[in-house]
């Protein structure tokens, strides 16, 4: 693993790190935030899965929230959002290849040799980054904008981790409905859509739910609303019962703006999680 950036931040650091992956076939970057506990041992974790078009960067740099990480003494981890590189297949337009892997696991080509996001995120960071720094793997949550909170929602009703909190900034709640999720589903996955309930969080909540609290936030103003389809995902909490809430704050939209303003409450309902 190569050290990209290191910058003292909040009384902790804020570093970037790349690492040839075995899942993806490729070099991956992420962001990892290390509050200042961490110096004196493992502290726990806050995974933050960015949307469409974005690499680890944007929520790092954007989302304000490594001041309330430090507050609270949480790790943070911002994974990229697909796999890059010259050798990795790609696609003119911006919400099919790079920098936008959906966190599945392609099965169909030209993704499937590179574009294993679900095993990547799921599976082979969270072992590397245990390996590597002061982490308590045992004390997980997750959150995401947009598409990330679609990868958030969908890989913690997965099953593959135990996460105490679930968390997400106007997610894709129902992918195989809507222009967001149909087309890359069918890209990677393939034309039967019986394979495509598995990331649909809607249709999940449905199903299986979750066992831990989840808080969804998105804008009432959000301009991607139709592509969102919200009411799927806060029809299926309702029916099921799920514990959490579901939150339309009047006035935001899709942007960083309004993830920066609501992050306080994010971080702290994680804390509370993932603390208690």
């Amino acid at each position: 693993m190569e050290t990209v950036s290191e910058n003292r931040c909040f009384g902790g650091v804020q570093g970037v790190y790349s690492h040839a992956s075995e899942t993806t076939q490729c070099d991956m970057t992420f962001g990892l935030f290390l509050p200042q506990e961490a110096a004196d041992g493992p502290v726990p974790v806050l995974w933050y899965l960015s949307g469409l078009t974005c690499t680890h960067e944007n929520a790092m740099v954007k989302g304000g929230a490594q001041a309330w990480a430090a507050e609270q003494g949480i790790a943070l981890v911002f994974p990229d959002t697909s796999p890059r590189g010259d050798g990795v297949a790609d696609d003119d337009a911006y919400d099919l290849g790079q920098g936008a892997g959906f966190y599945v696991n392609a099965t169909q080509d030209p993704w499937k040799p590179h574009f294993q996001m679900f095993d990547y995120v799921a599976r082979e960071l969270p072992s590397l980054i245990g390996d590597t720094f002061a982490v308590d793997l045992d004390r997980q949550s997750i959150t995401g904008h947009s598409m990330g909170g679609h990868g958030a929602l969908t890989i913690a009703m997965s099953g593959v981790t135990a996460f105490k909190s679930v968390s997400a900034f106007a997610p894709i709640c129902n992918p195989t409905c809507s222009d967001w999720g149909r087309k890359q589903l069918g890209a990677y996955l393939g034309d039967d859509e019986t394979a495509w309930a598995a990331h649909d969080a809607s249709l999940l909540m449905a199903d299986r739910g979750l066992d831990c609290p989840v808080l969804i936030d998105t804008g009432a103003s959000d301009q991607f609303g139709d592509l969102l389809k919200s009411d799927a995902l806060a029809q299926a909490m309702a029916a099921r019962r799920q514990e959490g809430a579901f939150r339309m704050q009047k006035g935001y939209d899709h942007s960083y703006f309004f993830v920066s303003t609501f992050m306080e409450d994010h971080v702290g309902f994680h804390a509370d999680a993932l603390w208690g």
